[in-house]
C-alpha cells in the first residue's frame, strides 16, 4: 500500500477545519451588523456578552485543533515507520468523518447527547489508531 495515502484524511480533516474557521467571520458580522456583538467583546477573546450562537463555531474551531493534534501526530508517526495499512487508513477516515459529524451536530442543532457520543467515538477511534501504532513499533 502506498503509504502517502495516510495524507488524504488528514487534508480531509484541513478542509473540515478551515470550513469551520471560515464560519466564524460570517456569523460575528452578521452578529455585529445586528448589533448583538461589538469588537471590544472580542478584545481579549470572547466575553460574556458574547451570545451562545455567536461564540459556538469559535468554540467548534478550537476542538478541531485540540484532540485533532494527536490525530496528525499518529497519521505521521504510521507514515515514517511505514506502518499504514489498510485497516489504519479506515480508522483514520472514521475518525474524520466523525469529527466532521460532530462539527456538524455543533454548528446546526447542538443537542448536547448527540455530540457528545460522536465526540467520544472518535476518540475511542483515535485511541485505537494509537494502540495500534504503538503495538507496530514495540
Amino acid at each position: 500500500m502506498d503509504p502517502t495515502r495516510i495524507f488524504v484524511p488528514m487534508l480531509a480533516l484541513v478542509f473540515v477545519t478551515f470550513t469551520v474557521l471560515l464560519r466564524i467571520p460570517f456569523v460575528r458580522i452578521r452578529a455585529g451588523r445586528s448589533r448583538r456583538i461589538e469588537v471590544d467583546d472580542f478584545k481579549y477573546g470572547e466575553s460574556t456578552r458574547v451570545p451562545p450562537d455567536v461564540s459556538i463555531p469559535n468554540r467548534n474551531y478550537m476542538n478541531l485543533l485540540e484532540l485533532p493534534v494527536l490525530f496528525y501526530a499518529v497519521c505521521l508517526s504510521f507514515y515514517v515507520t511505514r506502518r499504514v495499512d489498510e485497516t489504519t487508513l479506515v480508522l483514520a477516515w472514521v475518525y474524520v468523518a466523525l469529527r466532521a459529524v460532530h462539527s456538524l451536530v455543533h454548528l446546526t442543532y447542538n443537542h448536547v447527547i448527540h455530540r457528545l457520543a460522536v465526540f467520544a467515538a472518535s476518540n475511542v477511534v483515535l485511541l485505537v489508531l494509537w494502540v495500534r501504532f504503538a503495538r507496530a513499533i514495540l
